[in-house]
């Protein structure tokens, strides 16, 4: 039960955003900007750094809505898995490996980010703008997984919640639907 009184039918950070607009706004703006933006990095590539960080925050409701985001993005569902197990033996590439190590040192403090970590990001390939992004990403997504979590915010209760998420994070990217959530009132309720 969340620790302040959000719409049953909002979970997560959904919830959150529509308690607060003027906050969510330029939070969601960031989010749209970085995971849906111009980049050399692409959108799939993008919500895997969501979600590395987002499971090693242990933060259910992130960890499952962006590993849902990357599968649809990607069109499978093994590379987002292997990445929450083990980066390095994961189907990612290498500099997809170094970024998603970084990601994962931002996640446990900015300090943690090693001048090794970012050199192997840049023996293989990334830019500095890639590595920018990357850190800003996983900053984000930890102020995502404490917001969610530090709330208490519900779970959906229906598993396919996670689909209908990805599919308007794919669709419609991170900015409010113009006519709101009240359609889903109808279709999913929280645990």
């Amino acid at each position: 039960m969340p620790y302040i009184a959000l719409e049953d039918h909002l979970p997560g950070i959904t919830g959150l955003l529509e308690y607060s607009k003027g906050t969510a706004q330029p939070i969601r703006e960031l989010t749209q900007f970085l995971l849906r933006g111009p980049s050399t990095l692409s959108e799939a590539e993008r919500e895997l750094i969501a979600t590395v960080v987002s499971h090693g925050n242990q933060c259910t409701f992130c960890t499952t809505a962006h590993t849902a985001a990357a599968d649809l993005l990607a069109g499978e569902t093994e590379t987002a898995a292997s990445v929450k197990q083990n980066i390095e033996t994961a189907p990612v590439s290498d500099k997809m490996k170094a970024l998603l190590t970084i990601a994962s040192q931002t996640r446990e403090s900015g300090r943690a980010v090693t001048a090794e970590a970012v050199a192997r990001a840049k023996d293989a390939g990334a830019t500095d703008v890639e590595i920018h992004d990357t850190v800003l990403i996983a900053a984000l997504f930890c102020l995502y997984n404490r917001y969610v979590d530090g709330l208490g915010t519900a779970l959906p209760a229906e598993p396919g919640y996670y689909d209908v998420l990805a599919g308007r994070l794919v669709n419609h990217g991170y900015t409010r639907l113009p006519q709101g959530y009240d359609h889903l009132k109808k279709t999913f309720t929280t645990n």
